[in-house]
């Protein structure tokens, strides 16, 4: 094992979150202003996963006062502190990018029973 195989494989999380596409997540993102740490939250749909291993990315996208916004966040971050799933979406696509069209109802994801 070469040393950046060694470093990645000591970055990575032990405990992955299960996130899947369609899904409604809450993220808990650690941010720092200045000399002062605080935990905020986004919450939203999961869109689209990238990657694998170290760098592997998942985009969530929620309506913001009439905006679309979408975040992309590192799975193995340590500013990702914890990811909660709120609906587990029911979904035939791997990336859900046609959401961006859509407005109001038209953009929910249907929920998996």
């Amino acid at each position: 094992m070469n040393m950046l195989e060694a470093f990645t494989n000591e970055q990575l999380k032990a405990e992955l979150p299960v996130v899947r596409i369609g899904d409604t997540v809450r993220i808990h993102n650690r941010i720092k202003e200045g000399n002062r740490e605080r935990i905020q939250m986004f919450e939203g749909t999961v869109i689209a996963k990238h990657g694998g291993g170290i760098s592997e990315t998942f985009t969530v996208r929620r309506i913001s006062y009439g905006v679309g916004v979408e975040k992309t966040f590192p799975i193995h971050s340590p500013n990702v502190v914890k990811v909660d799933i709120v609906r587990v979406g029911k979904v035939r696509r791997a990336k859900l990018y046609y959401l961006r069209d859509r407005v109001g109802k038209a953009s929910k994801v249907k929920e998996q029973i």
